[in-house]
């Protein structure tokens, strides 16, 4: 489904990510993990086929990662740039007329759980009622890869596990892959089924969460710690 062929990028004079390999198959919630400005959010960005890498090759759904690459991925920014003047329904009806593959009946099973109101102007909402309709407009789209980049920031931890929980139903494992890079980690763990540590610019671990859990006795963060220290 996503495949990096020795792939590296470089911003100015500095390196982003260094020599990564790596496939990543369908039927998988992957977490990437690791600290500010490791690569995580880069890392989104070439398969969205925002960036293309100074070196190396990146394909998703056995196409080259360029622009075109929208049709099979979407992607949950860190920036947040809607049209204010528009309502919640407004917005997902705005989305819907971009996207031939938009679902509005999923949008709407959605947007009843996240409890946003369709008539509330999105320069009403609060950071995390933002964060709410940016997964609505995300998981709306019937494609096969999704990028989350940082999904649950700003929103109300207690509401937040609910909201994780939640996300499994609205996703399709046997078509799709899904990629989150998130520093709420303790939050996600329990529906994650891979994570990758990323730390400067290169993967320096990838694990299946089961086996950290049931073999080696750690969750992701201790598994984290041991690789950090190193």
């Amino acid at each position: 489904m996503i495949t990096f062929n020795n792939v590296s990028k470089k911003y100015m004079t500095k390196t982003a990510l260094k020599d990564i390999n790596i496939e990543l198959n369908k039927g998988k919630i992957i977490g990437l993990v690791g600290e500010n400005g490791s690569g995580k959010s880069t890392t989104l960005k070439l398969i969205a086929g925002l960036i293309q890498p100074s070196k190396g090759s990146v394909i998703v759904n056995s196409k080259k990662a360029d622009r075109r690459i929208a049709k099979d991925v979407t992607y949950l920014s860190e920036l947040d740039e809607y049209y204010s003047f528009y309502n919640v329904g407004q917005t997902i009806e705005f989305y819907a007329s971009q996207f031939p593959d938009f679902n509005l009946v999923k949008a709407e099973e959605i947007r009843e759980f996240m409890k946003l109101d369709t008539n509330t102007k999105l320069k009403h909402l609060s950071k995390g009622n933002r964060g709410r309709l940016k997964l609505i407009l995300t998981l709306s789209r019937d494609v096969p890869v999704i990028l989350l980049d940082e999904p649950f920031s700003g929103l109300d931890p207690m509401v937040r596990d609910s909201i994780v929980q939640g996300l499994i139903s609205f996703v399709d494992l046997e078509k799709q892959i899904i990629l989150i890079t998130t520093h709420e980690i303790k939050e996600v763990e329990m529906i994650l089924d891979e994570v990758i540590a990323i730390k400067d610019g290169q993967f320096i671990g990838h694990h299946n969460v089961e086996d950290l859990r049931y073999t080696q006795n750690m969750s992701i963060v201790e598994w984290m710690k041991t690789l950090y220290n190193e």
